[in-house]
């Protein structure tokens, strides 16, 4: 049975959800909370951030890209969780328009499959009472849906959280906190969003700040007091993904991060061994592996370290040449390329597996999910798998010279050109792996 929890969402991104949700995590669990943390949708950097606020690993819970079976075996992956928080992403009802595996992508969908209630973090800032009727439309927009209460943040004044307060209280919503503006406390960006966990610098510190800050100004009691699951359903094994190999090479550095942790877990699951190295401090792929998995990440940011990291470039030639496999996913696919050119216009060679050639000069978003059937296998996945993604990079295509990986479409089925390469036993993508199924 999945553990009480809450879902932490919000009426659009950049209201301060993810400094309230790190807040939480880390005050919980310095009260001696066993909460579990999760992200709602594709989210590859958010659940780096929880993983180090909490120190639980956080899963995503999508429900375009896992069918129910998943979702629910994702939702019960601790059992000795008490507390389950789960991280929006975008809008409360933000998803794609055509239904996937259980859903269209939303955080609400999440809420409806685990009975978690949804707490709102509402950004005040140039409002009052108003503010009310944004909660209030939210909180009645979908009976299935239940709001909990709402969390106010970037509250000017006294004075201002009085006024803020009486329109809550005339909506009949219930207010779990108010948080005062903390420019202080925001995170960096960039361009695919957040700068990584590991990047940070004193993220233990910042994130002690947001808890304190939490603490201070949110009724933590009655959050956990609030925390409900109406979803009773048998504990299920199910996976998202074979392991494409039984000894995998796993780049691990911060040009190349983005690898979610179920695919990970489940590789494990199935006695994969897991061999990380880092290309960016030129390590060579281990020796003994099958399969070298590159996942994507910010390659661009190091194109120079990477250009110059013949370990690396050579270790991966020699493990092709003894017939092992070869992916890459999204910034992973650009460094297995001929070339990667930055966004001041400089080539930066690459590894050279595939005649792939990207350009960051002029930027353009690719963004959305993905659906591909595959012509090659990748590595031991075969031939006419469905994988189900997530693409999200802002890099043109030069040249892509060799054959089409799969046919790719988008949420509502429509054929994209972005189909990947193979070239051998090499391949590679622009989206992300979430599931497989045969």
């Amino acid at each position: 049975m999945t553990c009480p929890g809450l879902v932490i969402a919000a009426p659009a991104s950049g209201t301060g959800k993810t400094t309230v949700m790190l807040g939480l995590l880390r005050a919980l669990r310095d009260d001696g909370v066993a909460v579990q943390p999760f992200k709602c949708g594709p989210d590859y950097i958010d659940p780096a951030f929880h993983r180090i606020a909490c120190g639980r690993e956080s899963y995503n819970l999508d429900s375009w890209a896992m069918p129910g079976a998943l979702l629910d075996t994702l939702a019960n992956v601790d059992d000795q969780a008490t507390l389950a928080l789960a991280e929006g992403s975008m809008g409360l009802f933000d998803g794609v328009a055509t239904r996937g595996a259980t859903g269209h992508g939303a955080s609400a969908d999440i809420t409806m499959r685990m009975g978690w209630p949804v707490v709102l973090v509402i950004d005040v800032s140039g409002q009052a009472q108003s503010a009310a009727a944004t909660a209030f439309g939210f909180a009645g927009f979908d009976p299935a849906v239940p709001v909990a209460g709402v969390i106010l943040n970037r509250v000017a004044s006294p004075r201002h959280e009085r006024l803020v307060r009486r329109g809550m209280e005339a909506a009949g919503l219930r207010v779990f906190g108010s948080l005062p503006r903390r420019p202080d406390l925001t995170l960096p960006e960039r361009h695919l969003g957040l700068v990584q966990a590991t990047e940070h610098p004193a993220l233990d510190a910042h994130i002690d700040a947001c808890a304190a800050l939490v603490r201070m100004h949110v009724d933590l009691a009655a959050l956990r007091e609030a925390a409900a699951v109406t979803a009773v359903r048998p504990t299920g094994m199910a996976t998202a993904a074979p392991p494409p190999a039984q000894r995998i090479a796993l780049a691990r550095d911060a040009a190349f991060s983005f690898t979610y942790p179920h695919l990970v877990r489940d590789w494990h699951g199935a006695g994969a061994e897991i061999r990380p190295f880092s290309p960016l401090a030129d390590e060579a792929p281990d020796g003994d592996a099958e399969m070298v998995w590159l996942p994507g990440g910010y390659p661009e940011l190091h194109a120079g370290r990477l250009a110059a990291a013949d370990r690396f470039r050579d270790g991966l030639h020699r493990h092709v040449a003894r017939g092992g496999a070869v992916h890459g996913e999204c910034g992973g696919y650009m460094a297995l390329g001929e070339a990667l050119i930055d966004a001041q216009g400089v080539s930066h060679r690459m590894a050279g597996l595939l005649g792939l050639v990207t350009s960051h000069q002029q930027r353009r978003m690719h963004l959305g999910y993905r659906s591909a059937v595959l012509a090659h296998p990748v590595g031991a996945i075969p031939a006419d798998t469905v994988l189900t993604g997530h693409e999200f990079h802002y890099c043109t295509i030069q040249a892509q010279p060799d054959a089409p990986l799969a046919i790719v479409t988008d949420a509502e089925g429509t054929v994209v050109p972005e189909t990947g390469s193979r070239r051998g036993a090499v391949t590679g993508s622009f989206f992300h792996l979430i599931r497989a199924e045969a």
